[in-house]
């Protein structure tokens, strides 16, 4: 839901990907938060399986023409990924939050 992980009030992102500075209701520091390349990563994964699945099984299944493949699988392979990069970035950073990450960054 791109709630704060502290507070679960106020909100993570400012944009669609971009994280706010701090959480308006509780003034976490969102500065720990680093997801970096893990929501990509996940989503890649997850979208490649699926995809993958459904476009083997709907050609052995209906043997659909070329044209219609691209068109249904660079569609729902846009979709998914879309839909899926804001919760899985919110996640990573929920975990971060809650298994402490910042410290560990701060006392290095």
């Amino acid at each position: 839901m791109g709630r704060c992980p502290r507070c679960g009030k106020g909100h993570m992102f400012q944009g669609y990907l971009t994280m706010r500075p701090a959480c308006e209701v509780c003034d976490l520091d969102y500065s720990f938060a680093d997801s970096g390349d893990g929501p990509a990563f996940f989503v890649m994964s997850i979208v490649g399986f699926v995809v993958v699945a459904l476009a083997l099984w709907v050609e052995f299944t209906y043997e659909p023409p070329l044209w219609l493949h691209l068109v249904m699988w660079f569609s729902l392979t846009g979709i998914l990924s879309l839909a899926l990069v804001r919760p899985l970035k919110g996640v990573l950073v929920a975990l971060q939050y809650h298994h402490k990450a910042e410290e560990g960054r701060l006392q290095k």
